[in-house]
């Protein structure tokens, strides 16, 4: 919205600065008003919400639209003390409103998240939680299936449960899901975007945009942004109007805190100007092994390709990091799950070539992988059977398996277009992943730089 504009003033107390909040479409009407919100961080935040809006709620147990408080009984407890950002955010939840959540990596999101799930439950409604990635996918449905009873799961591999009241799914199968009018949709309650920032994304923003725009509006949305945004324009105006003036400023504001989506000619920001490449297998070796013997394990090796990732864990074939009651733990959960293959298919190289690997507690993960071998990873790094992971940044993107290191092989990465330097946002999502919660005091990233980098 813009200063020109008619509006009303208010101010919403936040107490965590990583914390927005905003109204449901349906509750837009003609006239718009924006309400900011203020943290002791100096951190302004802007809700809006209808001209003249006064909803029908008992304060003493939903507090106010400037300061809402939920004081109801919880469709979930939690057995810790919410954070201020998580308080609010359930708040805002009984107040049947949407919400943004935009919080660093292990801060607590997903407490949200599963309480709009409860709400669903609680109201015999449905809730659809949607994420970017299969492997996402998965792994949340393993996480909900143990909190709630009716929870099923679509990818492009797996359909399970089609009926549930908790359907978990990636964006692309929701977005298909609105484009045949399925009547799934007319039983939704919530919606949960988790990763919204694959909005800026170039091929697959679009995705979110469609999913966003095609949702009923009767549809409350929840959205998970961990990268953070800045700003609220009004894009469409109380005629119905498509206001191009202000999208274009959203385009501007998203190019500046693009700092990374430069081509390899162009003069990078930050201290780096040129070079910047893995060191090679011999040095990751050293490093790997420097981990290993400090208790740095576990640890994430970050390539930008599948084969530098497989190469790099082939060149740690010769160290070996699990006990022997570990090997055999592994072998046991290997074998029980290659046991859904065909006879054929157990003998694919990518299958019996892993087995080594993992028995030594060293694994690769990328998309390339069998869906199969994929899920098998992951349930093994969770439970500490996997020391050292080679993996792409796709395992950066939203699943909840950090460790204690985290290594860069390298600063450059091919984008589709060019090679070019990754972006701040990039490197976040990433380093993120070190440092467990509850577990250590601080995570550790180490980059390897070689001699062509220069500092300037």
């Amino acid at each position: 919205m813009e200063e020109g504009d008619s509006a009303t003033l208010g101010k919403r107390k936040v107490p965590e600065n990583d914390t927005e909040v905003v109204i449901p479409k349906q509750q837009e009407s003609a006239s718009k008003r924006r309400s900011s919100s203020s943290s002791a961080r100096t951190c302004v935040h802007e809700v809006a919400v209808p001209s003249g809006y006064t909803p029908t709620l008992d304060e003493t147990i939903h507090g106010t639209l400037s300061n809402p408080v939920y004081n109801g009984k919880m469709a979930k407890t939690y057995p810790f003390n919410l954070d201020p950002f998580q308080q609010v955010s359930v708040a805002c939840l009984e107040r049947n409103e949407s919400v943004l959540v935009s919080a660093h990596t292990s801060a607590g999101k997903t407490a949200v998240a599963e309480y709009a799930i409860a709400m669903g439950f609680r109201e015999k409604q449905r809730v659809i939680y949607t994420s970017p990635l299969k492997a996402l996918s998965n792994q949340k449905y393993r996480e909900l299936s143990q909190e709630f009873s009716d929870v099923g799961l679509m990818t492009g591999d797996v359909t399970l449960s089609p009926n549930a009241s908790c359907l978990i799914m990636t964006t692309e199968i929701l977005r298909g899901m609105l484009y045949r009018g399925s009547e799934v949709l007319k039983e939704v309650a919530w919606v949960i975007f988790d990763e919204i920032h694959y909005m800026r994304d170039r091929e697959r923003g679009v995705v979110w945009e469609e999913s966003i725009i095609f949702l009923p509006p009767a549809i409350k949305m929840h959205y998970a942004f961990p990268m953070g945004g800045s700003g609220l324009y009004l894009v469409v105006d109380e005629n119905d109007q498509f206001r191009e003036d202000n999208f274009m400023k959203v385009q501007d504001s998203l190019a500046k805190q693009g700092d990374g989506n430069k081509g390899a000619n162009s003069k990078p920001s930050g201290r780096i100007a040129r070079g910047g490449t893995a060191s090679g297998g011999s040095d990751i070796y050293k490093i790997v092994k420097m981990i290993m013997e400090r208790k740095f394990e576990p640890v994430i090796i970050f390539s930008f390709s599948r084969r530098e990732c497989e190469h790099h864990a082939m060149s740690m074939s010769k160290l070996d990091f699990n006990t022997q009651e570990e090997k055999d733990v592994v072998e046991q959960v290997f074998q029980n799950a290659i046991l859904c293959l065909n006879e054929e298919d157990r003998n694919l190289p990518a299958i019996e070539l892993m087995l080594p690997l993992l028995q030594r507690g060293i694994a690769v993960h990328h998309s390339g992988l069998l869906p199969i071998i994929k899920e098998l990873v992951e349930l093994l790094f969770q439970e500490g059977l996997v020391k050292a992971l080679f993996a792409t940044e796709t395992f950066a993107m939203g699943l909840n398996m950090p460790a204690k290191t985290v290594v860069f092989t390298s600063f450059q990465k091919w984008d589709g277009d060019s090679h070019r330097y990754i972006g701040s946002g990039e490197y976040i999502q990433m380093s993120g992943r070190a440092g467990r919660r509850g577990k250590d005091e601080r995570g550790i990233c180490i980059i390897m730089i070689d001699a062509k980098v220069i500092y300037v």
